[in-house]
């Protein structure tokens, strides 16, 4: 492997502060400015500013511990999640993300250390990281043999590195070969008596910050004559509102629309379903975040999915966003008639 092309992650300078000078001096003609006259490192005017490292977390331990859903965790939180990714390779994606001019703040990636040339690499990438001062952290995934062996009989999966030995015998040579990456970890989570959802909360606690995790919402509008979304977590039925199809000068318009939106809401219980089940939204949710859930789609429905359930989404997703719910709103068969 060669050597990694370190020109796109900030670096700490080396040189004496008079040789900064005199480099910066060279570069403007003689004269220095700022830090450099005061000699202090050069910052030639209109030099642009030297690339912002990403935090990094690298996601590592026992096959069958729970390294997906810690990395979907950490996507869940808006980390940008590399699977699988040569630890040889490491230093490069920091380097990319120091280039993507604070788009990837955080970068986390999942190391699947299962021959010793993938060790070796791991710790000359940590070496290097080390070197050019990135922070980084090791979450390292453990678990007990008879929980690992029960997990690899559920699924029917032989562990990675069994060969023609029993499950118990990978197990026993992962170890061996991951105890010195377990030692130098900044992080050990034991999953031996976790759920999915347990070990999610230990995510949150640890890298949520103090900020509640947030949950995402998609309000879509659907016609019932075209099907339930088979990806819909709640459904509303809006059937119960007369419908704007039967008043010849709302026909051709949609849920959009001022005109149908008022006709709609001033129909009797139209505004009392909205407030009530904004209220059942924000308790649900809050059930949702304590269990892990990030996304839930709510389908808005009516007969054709033009006017009410259209209606109804429009606003139902401006409750949801004023409650400071990241939300979106799509129309799946408006236009479709």
């Amino acid at each position: 492997m060669t050597e990694q092309d370190r020109d796109g992650v900030a670096d700490v300078s080396t040189g004496e502060p008079k040789e900064a000078a005199e480099v910066a001096a060279e570069r403007t003609g003689g004269e220095t400015t700022g830090a450099a006259a005061a000699g202090g490192p050069a910052v030639p005017e209109g030099t642009a500013p030297e690339p912002a490292i990403p935090e990094l977390v690298i996601i590592s331990g026992m096959s069958g511990a729970g390294r997906s859903t810690a990395a979907k965790c950490l996507e869940d939180l808006g980390w940008f999640v590399v699977d699988n990714l040569p630890p040889a390779l490491i230093p490069t994606m920091v380097e990319l993300g120091a280039r993507s001019q604070g788009n990837v703040a955080r970068i986390a990636v999942v190391v699947d250390v299962r021959g010793r040339r993938f060790f070796d690499n791991l710790r000359e990438s940590l070496a290097d990281l080390d070197a050019k001062q990135v922070t980084r952290r090791i979450v390292f995934l453990e678990s007990s043999d008879e929980a690992l062996v029960r997990r690899f009989e559920s699924v029917r999966r032989p562990h990675p590195l069994q060969g023609d030995g029993r499950i118990v015998d990978g197990i026993e040579a992962e170890r061996d070969l991951l105890r010195e990456l377990r030692g130098d970890a900044d992080l050990v989570i034991d999953t031996s008596s976790l759920n999915v959802h347990e070990l999610r909360a230990k995510m949150d606690a640890q890298f949520a910050g103090d900020e509640e995790p947030e949950l995402r919402a998609t309000v879509m509008s659907f016609g019932y004559k075209y099907g339930l979304p088979v990806d819909a977590d709640l459904v509303v039925d809006c059937r119960f509102l007369p419908n704007p199809h039967w008043v010849p000068e709302l026909r051709p318009f949609t849920g959009l629309n001022e005109e149908v939106s008022g006709y709609v809401f001033n129909q009797p219980g139209a505004k009392e379903f909205l407030d009530r089940y904004t209220e059942l939204l924000e308790l649900i949710a809050t059930g949702y975040r304590r269990e892990g859930k990030r996304y839930v789609t709510v389908a808005v429905g009516c007969t054709g999915g033009k006017h009410r359930s259209v209606a109804m989404s429009e606003k139902l997703g401006a409750r949801l966003a004023a409650e400071g719910m990241e939300t979106v709103v799509v129309h799946r068969d408006m236009g479709r008639e």
